[in-house]
């Protein structure tokens, strides 16, 4: 019996909770910048599963060392040590330049991290009474779907009937320092921010808002975090997207490509006088830094490096946002972006972004609406010129 792909749309909507609203397009199999779904349809990926997939659908030397280590072993919980996680971390920090790492699965489980460390290295080191320190970060934000960390967002709908909430943030306008020093108090710990709000609608601060933003933290004694996980690994055309203002925060958090799209692999950066502020029992996973994990992240970040993916973004990124601005259309208001991260918004006057994103799909590219006005585009950073040339024509036609 051949099942089809309206089977399986039946068969998620009959067992899976209702928490996505996917386009209704069933995928089994990927290759570089491209996916095949269950009747043999082609498509060019163009959201990488918000940029999880950099390095492309299925690197052949990532999946080489996931199935090497799962010849080998694949967990031994933090109770033990493995043979790949201390060269994981090390190679990790050589090359985002920091002392510590700690390994976790998720994004949002990174973001929790950094969360906890502020706020002890703001009781331990700062000095601020115990329970009172505040952590500033911006609106239209999203750091991940935990209860503390939808705490800290603006966005009713990620808010709404979860509460009561984790005490402890301050929300002020992004891309705006001087917002940013007026809320600074004794009581402030840290300063949470994304340097491009990616899921907010591909939102780009003023030029020198990082810097600022760092001055402001460093002279006030704040930590300043930056959350990398969509932005960092190359997606906007520099490692990470703090790069471009040459900042160095005092945390860096980072997940998604850092395996390359084969398994959930997170870390939060920092140098020892925050990372120290764990102990033994404060703070753990069972699988993170597990064995395949750190094997999955050390290829993940040679491929990164050896083919050079963030200057391969910042290359076809620059030319994609320029043939993507030349565009004539009565739908679209803007057109913004950096590297290979890029939002289209589209007018309210045209309606939602959802049935370009649907039309696009008809004709073989895969993108996803944010924040209901934006087409996002943020195709795997291996994609080939002539796809995006092919791309930018059908998305001239859908725009017309």
């Amino acid at each position: 019996m051949t099942t089809t792909a309206t089977d399986y749309l039946s068969e998620v909507d009959r067992y899976s909770a209702h928490n996505y609203h996917p386009l209704p397009i069933v995928l089994e199999r990927g290759e570089g910048a491209w996916v095949w779904d269950v009747e043999g349809k082609k498509y060019l990926d163009c959201l990488a599963a918000y940029s999880a997939v950099n390095q492309g659908h299925r690197h052949p030397d990532i999946i080489a060392a996931a199935k090497a280590q799962l010849d080998r072993i694949t967990l031994t919980s933090r109770a033990f040590h493995n043979d790949q996680m201390g060269p994981f971390l090390r190679e990790l920090c050589e090359l985002a330049g920091y002392e510590r790492a700690l390994p976790m699965n998720s994004g949002a489980e990174a973001v929790e991290t950094a969360l906890k460390a502020v706020r002890r290295w703001g009781y331990r080191a700062k000095r601020i009474p115990a329970d009172k320190a505040r952590i500033i970060v911006c609106a239209n934000n999203f750091h991940g779907r935990t209860v503390s960390i939808v705490s800290a967002s603006s966005d009713p709908h990620y808010r709404a009937d979860f509460g009561p909430f984790t005490p402890g943030f301050v929300v002020i306008p992004f891309g705006d320092a001087a917002a940013l020093e007026q809320a600074i108090t004794p009581q402030t710990a840290a300063f949470l921010v994304e340097p491009i709000q990616c899921e907010g609608g591909v939102l780009i601060p003023p030029a020198g808002y990082l810097k600022d933003v760092a001055e402001i933290c460093r002279r006030h004694n704040v930590l300043f975090v930056a959350d990398e996980i969509q932005t960092g690994l190359g997606r906007t055309g520099k490692l990470f997207a703090c790069d471009w203002e040459q900042v160095r925060p005092d945390a860096l958090i980072v997940g998604k490509a850092l395996s390359g799209g084969v398994y959930p692999v997170s870390a939060m950066l920092a140098d020892a006088p925050l990372m120290d502020v764990f102990e033994p029992g404060s703070h753990g996973s069972t699988f993170g830094g597990n064995p395949l994990a750190a094997a999955i992240g050390r290829a993940a970040l040679r491929v990164l490096v050896d083919e050079a993916l963030p200057e391969r973004a910042q290359r076809e990124g620059a030319w994609f946002l320029g043939e993507l601005k030349k565009l004539k259309s009565p739908h679209v208001k803007e057109v913004r972006g950096r590297g290979l991260m890029i939002g289209v918004e589209i007018k309210e006057s045209s309606g939602p972004a959802r049935p370009f994103c649907e039309e696009l799909a008809r004709r073989g590219i895969l993108c996803k609406e944010t924040h209901d006005q934006v087409i996002r585009f943020a195709p795997p950073l291996v994609v080939e010129r002539e796809a995006l040339q092919w791309a930018l024509g059908e998305v001239r036609e859908v725009l017309a």
